[in-house]
């Protein structure tokens, strides 16, 4: 049985979510490249994020709450980089968006969701453990679970309607969903940080600033 409060065990947990969604970034940023898809774009730069996150978490479990609240913070700019990288995409398909394949921007999405709703699943038990970092992950996959939706939603409007407009608006509104993701996250961390500054307001111990 996994124990919440087991590091070990969210070790474990954290490394195989980014080993799936090291995975899956590979085989969606290849077909959102062929077929020119904003929507799968930003969805492969959310699965490479979301490896280096749970890489990170799995890093700082051991380290001071002063470190994590640090990691926190630095993970919540991290999370703003699919926002940055679809806004350029969109950018350069605003001009003439041009519909995608409909039927691989959906199969692709519901693998995308499969992935996304079984690292939700392992990461659910441990959202509210070790402050912003574990948070980062949680945040991260299931927002991309919902995006999913979208994304499929979109495919079947690009197959109705045969235009790329689906597609843009639905890889903008990914972008939204992260700036949100990456707000809260940044509050998490700031919070850790506070009550670590609290609860260590007297004389400084020569070792509480490293990891």
């Amino acid at each position: 049985m996994i124990v919440p409060g087991d590091d070990g065990a969210l070790r474990r947990v954290v490394l195989l979510v980014a080993a799936l969604n090291l995975a899956y970034f590979g085989v969606e940023f290849a077909v959102a490249l062929a077929i020119g898809s904003v929507s799968l774009f930003a969805d492969s730069v959310d699965f490479l994020e979301d490896a280096s996150i749970n890489l990170l978490i799995a890093l700082a479990l051991a380290w001071s709450a002063r470190w994590r609240a640090r990691v926190g913070m630095l993970l919540a700019m991290v999370l703003l980089v699919p926002s940055l990288a679809t806004l350029w995409m969109a950018w350069r398909k605003f001009g003439a968006p041009l519909p995608p394949e409909a039927a691989a921007l959906t199969a692709t999405a519901l693998g995308a969701l499969a992935v996304n709703v079984l690292c939700a699943a392992l990461l659910v038990r441990y959202r509210g453990h070790r402050g912003s970092l574990t948070r980062a992950a949680f945040l991260s996959t299931r927002n991309d679970a919902f995006a999913n939706v979208a994304i499929i939603g979109a495919g079947a409007a690009t197959a109705v309607f045969h235009s790329g407009w689906p597609d843009l608006g639905v890889g903008l509104g990914i972008a939204v969903l992260n700036a949100g993701a990456a707000r809260d996250v940044w509050r998490a961390a700031n919070e850790e940080r506070r009550a670590d500054a609290a609860a260590n307001s007297g004389p400084l111990d020569a070792r509480s600033d490293r990891p």
